[in-house]
């Protein structure tokens, strides 16, 4: 007997254009390496937080297959965002030539189950947003909007 798990939520997202943008180009940049970096918002978006920006960081494996946030840019970005009383709402990592879909891999090393993650893919254009629970990868429909 399989056990269905309830989705996490949000029900869906919205993200900025310009939040959108930005993180296409720093994917774009980072090539051909995996870019990563923190969207930070009002709160996490299933307590219905709104995404306000990107802050591009470092991949410290410099990876075409694999990324991994540089500490001191999740030290910085996390200080930060504490201090403006706002919260990590997407943790944003690039595919290069796969789909906008965790990996196995991208599961196992989630560990901000509060957050979406964000992909991009580059070679075939695309941003989806995940959350991923347990184990377990939810998509949540993400809609661009302008702002």
């Amino acid at each position: 007997m399989t056990t269905l798990r309830r989705h996490p939520g949000p029900a869906r997202a919205e993200l900025p254009r310009s939040v959108a943008e930005a993180i296409e180009r720093h994917a774009r940049a980072e090539a051909p390496n995996e870019a990563c970096g923190l969207v930070v918002g009002t709160a996490d978006p299933d307590l219905g937080g709104k995404a306000l920006r990107y802050d591009p960081c470092r991949n410290e494996l410099a990876s075409p297959t694999r990324y991994r946030i540089a500490p001191e840019d999740v030290y910085r970005v996390a200080h930060a965002t504490d201090l403006a009383g706002e919260a990590i709402w997407g943790i944003v990592h690039s595919h290069v030539r796969t789909p906008a879909e965790p990996s196995r891999t991208d599961i196992e090393a989630a560990t901000w189950p509060s957050a979406l993650y964000l992909l991009v893919a580059i070679e075939v254009p695309q941003l989806r947003a995940w959350r991923i629970v347990h184990g377990e990868r939810h998509e949540v429909p993400l809609e661009i909007v302008e702002g």
